[in-house]
């Protein structure tokens, strides 16, 4: 049974049938601990419904509710306890690699798990005939560049963060799976990496949806002449057609002021984040002049 499933049997075990209709079925497990969103009309009863998930999933050792969506540069997520241990660090396993991480200091979505092995898979298919320096804008506590750097012996990554918790962590996680020299962490702006490193990146990541346009440029004074960049945005549409193709068009508008060629080699929506609001991945191969 999918996550999303269990949530709305444990609610329909401690709910009228009108008020587990109700019930938000997302959920986010990230290590043993969950995160899940409670409707207004149902915020009285949120800690009865976290014990029941306890109950439910047995894997699960304390419950969050989302208080408020991830804000400002950081990423960090509004968050309240409601039942189970009261603590917000745990340990998260993902595609062979382990994080260390505190959901109140830090961002993790484990909604991105395919994505991020897809980069991988890219990178490592890629270095099967090259080597490549990989610059990661927006990091984290390292998920995209420790799964990367793991695929491949091919791959060092630069991985860049504002938040000094994530820093933190990411410094932390590289240690745990044994990437020091191939995961390089740093703290600071990216765009300020970028102005110090130009030309020197094969490939930039940029999983920041909310930035990721506003730092395109600098994406483009760290990638060499030729590169890859991987562009993240939420945008506003109905169908995944219409979000796609409105991406490449913002993008397009973007790179022609620029004064780059490039194509769009790969798209595709990575998930729904909000009512008519999909985040979106273009793979663009870019050639500067």
């Amino acid at each position: 049974m999918v996550r999303e499933s269990i949530v709305r049997k444990a609610a329909a075990k401690v709910l009228s049938p009108e008020e587990a209709k109700l019930m938000l079925k997302g959920v986010d497990v990230i290590g043993d601990i969950a995160i899940i969103k409670v409707p207004d009309v149902l915020l009285g009863k949120s800690k009865v419904i976290a014990e029941a998930i306890l109950r439910e999933m047995h894997n699960v050792k304390a419950v969050f509710r989302q208080v408020s969506p991830a804000q400002s540069i950081t990423r960090v997520r509004g968050i309240e306890w409601l039942a189970g241990e009261k603590r917000t660090e745990t340990y998260h396993r993902e595609h062979g690699c382990i994080f260390k991480v505190d959901i109140a200091k830090v961002y993790f979505s484990p909604r991105l798990l395919y994505e991020r092995e897809r980069i991988a898979k890219i990178v490592e298919e890629s270095c099967k005939s090259r080597y490549e320096l990989v610059l990661n804008m927006f990091a984290g506590v390292g998920c995209f560049s420790i799964i990367l750097a793991k695929k491949t012996d091919k791959a060092i990554v630069y991985s860049v963060d504002i938040n000094p918790y994530a820093f933190d962590y990411m410094v932390e996680n590289v240690k745990l799976n044994k990437l020091e020299g191939k995961v390089i962490p740093i703290l600071g702006d990216s765009k300020n990496v970028a102005l110090s490193m130009p030309n020197k990146f094969t490939r930039v990541l940029m999983p920041l949806p909310e930035l990721a346009y506003d730092y395109l440029s600098y994406a483009l004074i760290a990638l060499r002449r030729r590169g890859w960049i991987h562009y993240y945005d939420h945008i506003y549409a109905s169908k995944d057609l219409e979000a796609l193709q409105k991406a490449e068009e913002k993008v397009a508008t973007k790179l022609q002021e620029l004064g780059v060629s490039y194509e769009v080699r790969s798209k595709r929506v990575v998930r729904s984040v909000g009512p008519k609001i999909s985040q979106v991945v273009l793979d663009i191969y870019v050639e500067k002049p």
